[in-house]
C-alpha cells in the first residue's frame, strides 16, 4: 500500500476533521475552517508566498485610497468563504449496488459507500471508480438526508475515476477544477465528505509521486495527504479558493514516501488526469487507456520480483495455473522487479494476447502462457446495459 515529504508539522490549526458538515454549512462552521487555513497559511512563512518551483503565487488585490489594506484582507476572506462553502456544498454522499453476479462483490461488497463532487450543473458528479464499479443502482445523498436518483455514467480502469449522473436537478453549484499540478507541500486544503453524515477537515499534501496498486492499477502521479480522512471513498480534496484538485481513493501507510517515516494518511487521484479524457468518460463511459490487457492478479512488490498474493476466480490467471505465492521474474522476456515496471509491460501490447510469464514457485522456474483479455470486457454489467 502506498505514504508526507516535509518535517513540517501537519497544518497548525486543528489538522484532521474541523466539524461535521451541517445540512447547510453556517458561518460558525465556516469561520471555524478559514480560522484553520489562515492559520496553516501564516505557519507555513513565507514559502506560502511562493508558487510552485519558486515562481511567485498569484498576488491578492491591491490596497487602494478607496480600499484600504483591512478592506482588501475582508473582501479576499469573504471571497475565500463563499468559495469554500460553494465546495463543501457540492460534495454529495454516493450509495451504490453491484449487479448480484459482479466480480467485484468479492472484495467490495456488492452495497457500496462514499462521495462524490458535482462538476457540471448538468448533474455530473465525479467520484471514484470502485464505488460505481459494476454498478446497476446508484443514489445521491444531500446533506438533508433526501436521496435522489442517478445512473452511473462512466468506470475509467486506467485513471480511477467514475461518473455519475443525477437523474433530477440538484440543488446547488457545481465547483470549478483547479490545477492538482501546481500544488504545493506547504498549502493548506480541505477534504470533504458527503451525505448525511458527512465531514470537512483540513488537510496538507505530503508528497507527490507515482502509485501502484495490486489490483493492476497505477499512476505516474498521485496525491498524498495527512491527517488520514476516514470517508475518503470520493471525497473531494480542495485548496481555499474550493477549486477541486483531486478525488479520494484510499487510506495509506507511507503518506510521507519511501524512506521517510510513517504517516497515514489518504491517497487522492489528481484532477488534472480527468480534462483529457472527460469528453471520452461522458459519450463512452471509458478512456482509451483502460482498454488494456489485464491478467485477473493481486500482486506485490517482493525480494526484486513481483509475488501474486491473490488469483481473481474465473480470470485469466486462474486458467492459465498460477497461484498465490508464484514470483513473477519476467514478462515476455522483460525483467521485472516491482510492480510498475510490470504493468507497464503488460499494458504495452494488445489487450488481448498471449503473454509469457517467468515464474518462480517452490524454488523451480517456470514458463506460464497467459492469455490475458480486455479488463473491461471482464465487467459485469446490468441488463440491458
Amino acid at each position: 500500500m502506498p505514504a508526507p515529504i516535509s518535517s513540517r508539522p501537519v497544518l497548525a490549526a486543528r489538522p484532521g476533521r474541523v466539524a461535521r458538515r451541517p445540512a447547510a454549512p453556517g458561518p460558525g462552521t465556516l469561520r471555524a475552517l478559514l480560522a484553520g487555513l489562515a492559520a496553516a497559511l501564516l505557519a507555513t512563512g513565507p514559502a506560502a508566498a511562493q508558487g510552485p518551483a519558486g515562481a511567485p503565487a498569484a498576488p491578492r488585490p491591491a490596497a487602494t485610497a478607496s480600499a484600504p489594506p483591512a478592506a482588501v484582507d475582508a473582501a479576499e476572506d469573504a471571497r475565500r468563504a463563499r468559495a469554500l462553502a460553494r465546495a463543501s456544498a457540492a460534495v454529495v454522499g454516493l450509495r451504490s449496488t453491484a449487479v448480484e453476479d459482479a466480480v467485484s462483490n468479492r472484495t467490495l461488497g456488492r452495497a457500496r459507500e462514499g462521495s462524490g463532487v458535482l462538476i457540471d450543473p448538468a448533474g455530473l458528479v465525479l467520484t471514484i471508480g470502485y464505488l460505481v464499479l459494476e454498478a446497476e443502482q446508484v443514489e445521491l445523498e444531500l446533506d438533508d438526508g433526501r436521496r435522489l436518483p442517478a445512473r452511473p455514467l462512466a468506470y475509467d480502469q486506467a485513471t480511477g475515476f467514475g461518473l455519475v449522473q443525477s437523474l433530477v436537478p440538484l440543488p446547488m453549484e457545481a465547483v470549478p477544477l483547479g490545477r492538482s499540478g501546481t500544488l504545493r507541500t506547504d498549502e493548506p486544503l480541505m477534504v470533504v465528505s458527503g451525505g448525511g453524515g458527512g465531514d470537512l477537515g483540513l488537510a496538507q499534501l505530503m508528497s507527490r509521486r507515482p502509485f501502484s496498486g495490486y489490483w493492476e492499477y497505477h499512476l505516474d502521479e498521485a496525491l498524498f495527504t495527512a491527517p488520514p480522512h476516514d470517508a475518503h471513498s470520493g471525497a473531494g480534496l480542495f485548496n481555499a479558493d474550493g477549486e477541486l484538485l483531486g478525488i479520494g481513493s484510499l487510506v495509506v501507510s507511507d503518506a510521507r514516501g519511501p524512506g521517510q517515516p510513517p504517516q497515514v494518511g489518504n491517497m487522492f487521484v489528481p484532477i488534472d488526469l480527468l480534462a483529457p479524457i472527460l469528453p471520452e468518460l461522458r459519450s463512452r463511459g471509458s478512456s482509451r487507456g483502460s482498454h488494456r490487457a489485464w491478467l485477473g492478479l493481486q500482486c506485490v512488490e517482493q525480494g526484486g520480483a513481483v509475488r501474486v498474493v491473490r488469483v481473481n476466480e474465473d480470470g485469466p490467471a486462474e486458467a492459465a495455473g498460477l497461484r498465490p505465492g508464484d514470483l513473477i521474474a519476467a514478462i515476455d522476456g522483460r525483467p521485472v522487479a516491482g510492480l510498475e515496471a510490470f504493468y507497464k509491460a503488460l499494458w504495452t501490447g494488445a489487450a488481448e494476447r498471449d503473454v509469457q510469464l517467468d515464474i518462480r514457485r517452490r524454488g523451480a522456474e517456470e514458463r506460464i502462457t497467459v492469455r490475458a483479455m480486455d479488463r473491461l470486457d471482464a465487467l459485469r454489467r446490468p441488463q440491458g446495459i
